[in-house]
């Protein structure tokens, strides 16, 4: 298998569809939401997935409801009536051809669990019946979650997550040495720091990535002009909120040449 999930790099990837929250008056996580975002530009989209009581994925960013009651104690009719989609349903209604990473939510109800009935497992279980039509990466804050994917389907593509403000130095050095595909950082990593330290410049920081063949995706930079600073320095995928806005500023930037002395800013 090989080591890059994305060819066209830098890959603009959509935040829960459009992206978190409702933007362009799609909520997140939603069918409306995935589809709008494929049309506005985005070559992928995120998703986070929960398990049900009854072992289904739902496409869900929280663990509990707004009424206070966990996923992973209801049904998936339950979840249903609550407005969720099934994994399986979403799939069949993007696009072909369209790029999905799949967040794992490891929650608490997966400690009880054995490794081949965990949240993961059964993502790993539904790659082989029908996942891996599209380009698709898993993608998990944990790396119990994706050791279990790994043993599970072993040509599944798959990316580590970090937190905010994660030690980047820690994140690399994880990822060199785990067996996955893509370092997943948050921006935060890669701004200076507050106090003391020399942080070490993206470029260098994805240099030591690609060296180790491994990709960088970076999630939720806080601006148009952020991202266009990722992609300069070599970033493969960006995860963004506000796909129309970042899909406009990339148009910008692939149509303009800028002359000596003067600059192509975007909002």
């Amino acid at each position: 298998m090989t080591w890059r999930v994305f060819e066209n790099c830098p890959a603009l990837i959509g935040h829960r569809g459009m992206g978190a929250g409702v933007v362009a008056g799609h909520r997140e996580n939603t069918v409306s939401s995935f589809r709008a975002a494929a049309r506005a530009g985005a070559a992928w989209v995120e998703l986070d997935v929960q398990r049900t009581r009854d072992d289904a994925l739902m496409v869900v960013h929280d663990p509990v409801l707004p009424d206070g009651r966990y996923l992973a104690e209801l049904t998936s009719d339950d979840a249903a009536r609550h407005g969720l989609v099934r994994l399986e349903d979403l799939l069949e209604q993007l696009p072909p051809g369209l790029g999905v990473a799949v967040e794992i939510k490891s929650g608490l109800h997966d400690a009880a669990r054995p490794a081949d009935a965990t949240t993961a497992a059964l993502l790993a279980r539904r790659y082989a019946h029908g996942l891996s039509d599209r380009p698709v990466l898993a993608l998990s804050f944990d790396p119990a979650a994706l050791q279990h994917l790994r043993q599970s389907a072993p040509d599944l593509p798959l990316g580590l997550l970090t937190w905010k403000t994660f030690p980047i130095q820690h994140a690399v050095a994880a990822a060199a040495h785990l067996d996955v595909q893509v370092l997943a950082l948050h921006t935060s990593s890669l701004a200076p720091p507050t106090s003391g330290g020399v942080a070490p410049l993206a470029e260098n920081v994805f240099d030591i990535v690609h060296a180790a063949r491994r990709q960088v995706l970076v999630w939720c930079p806080e601006s148009t002009g952020r991202t266009r600073d990722f992609a300069a320095a070599g970033v493969d995928a960006v995860i963004v909120d506000d796909i129309p806005r970042h899909a406009r500023a990339k148009s910008v930037e692939a149509d303009v040449e800028p002359t000596q002395g003067s600059e192509v800013t975007t909002a």
